[in-house]
């Protein structure tokens, strides 16, 4: 669902329901603040009472979120339908993650992380590919507009109709709220240093990705006149590519380190993204935007598993929750500068601006966590464990 609703929203809310493209940017704002409002609340309620429960939240809110788009163009509750995705999307972050950590341990964790990123991108390419759906709706006699209607509803009941599978996920006991008491306080103490400085890094990217991410529907409309049923496969189909990649993930981080990983895939995913805007064809953006998909995505589950490596088990859930925040409500806010750009046809400045952004935060990602070595990586090599998340008091990463 999330894969559907960030590949199309941004050409769907304009060109079928009306809104300016001012208006698309402040709703995927709204979703951003939304979620960082409610990460806070349902993290605490994750880690004391069972994540299982803020799944089963996350996937309600997100299919109504769907049909609530679908079924009205009044501005108000177009905010306020963004304001529910955003509580399914926080839901999602403060229970998927920590969930997986729990039952992967160290020694799968990344390799887990790289299984649930591949599934991860198979949903959002299944997403892209979906919106061509609206020209067999089409033959059916819909119009435009009712055909992405149509779309939007159906692929909400869809999400609904596999709530009842989230019940049968087993949660470890320990954090399933069977010590509900255990933690004192409501804040993340322990992991608080790591989060500090891994959102230092995270705040950078995520502003850069919000000017062009989830507007890339609108901009191949702008930048070469192309539809979403057009966009929305070649999205899709990136996706896809990387899927079948992230299973490359364990594999980098085992021959160059987790850190070393992540900055090597990151930074040559930006050479690409600065070329995108300056591609002659759609056929050739398209394509460097897709290989820029690949290398910056290869780096997501790396980036995953090291923060649930580093933060202390029983807050990965509130970690989780800053952590999503920290990256939504920057790239959200960001999204909205960047759909304005779009619309005075300043096409190029998003990527541009994104490019600056990024380089600083590789570099600082660097020299933040160079020294950095996950439990697992120090058993590989037979050299004493890093410091334990416990011990972040006295110890410095």
């Amino acid at each position: 669902m999330f894969g559907f609703i960030y590949t199309d929203l941004s050409f769907f809310l304009p060109k079928v329901q009306g809104l300016s493209n001012f208006w698309m940017g402040v709703t995927i704002g709204v979703m951003a603040i939304s979620l960082v409002l409610a990460s806070f609340p349902l993290g605490i309620l994750a880690d004391r009472y069972g994540r299982r429960r803020m799944l089963f939240l996350g996937n309600i809110a997100a299919s109504l979120s769907l049909i609530g788009f679908a079924l009205t163009a009044n501005l108000a509750l177009v905010l306020l339908v963004a304001a529910v995705e955003g509580i399914g999307e926080a839901a999602f972050a403060v229970s998927g993650s920590a969930l997986l950590a729990d039952k992967a341990g160290d020694q799968k964790r990344t390799l887990a992380f790289s299984l649930i990123a591949f599934l991860g991108w198979i949903a959002g390419a299944i997403g892209g590919f979906a919106v061509s759906s609206v020209i067999v709706l089409q033959t059916l006699g819909l119009n435009v507009a009712q055909a992405h209607i149509a779309l939007y509803l159906i692929v909400g009941l869809l999400g609904l109709s596999v709530t009842p599978l989230i019940l049968k996920i087993q949660e470890t006991p320990r954090y399933s709220g069977q010590t509900r008491l255990e933690r004192k306080g409501v804040l993340p103490r322990k992991s608080a240093k790591v989060l500090i400085r891994f959102s230092t890094y995270s705040v950078m990217i995520a502003v850069g990705a919000g000017l062009f991410v989830p507007l890339m529907a609108n901009w191949f409309f702008h930048a070469y006149g192309v539809t979403d049923a057009v966009s929305g496969p070649v999205l899709g189909f990136s996706s896809i590519l990387t899927a079948v990649a992230v299973f490359l993930s364990p594999r980098l981080a085992s021959k160059f380190g987790l850190i070393q990983a992540i900055v090597l895939s990151q930074g040559l995913s930006t050479v690409f993204m600065a070329v995108v805007p300056i591609s002659p064809s759609f056929g050739i953006a398209a394509s460097v935007y897709t290989v820029r998909v690949f290398l910056m995505n290869l780096s997501n589950p790396l980036s995953q598993s090291l923060i649930m490596g580093l933060v202390s088990p029983d807050e990965r859930g509130m970690a989780s929750g800053i952590s999503a925040s920290l990256w939504r409500l920057p790239n959200a806010l960001s999204s909205t500068v960047g759909a304005i750009w779009i619309g005075m046809g300043l096409l190029a400045l998003p990527f541009y601006v994104a490019t600056v952004l990024y380089v600083s935060a590789i570099i600082s990602f660097w020299f933040l966590f160079k020294g950095t070595r996950l439990p697992e990586e120090s058993r590989e090599v037979g050299q004493p464990l890093a410091p334990s998340i416990q011990e972040e008091t006295t110890a410095t990463l």
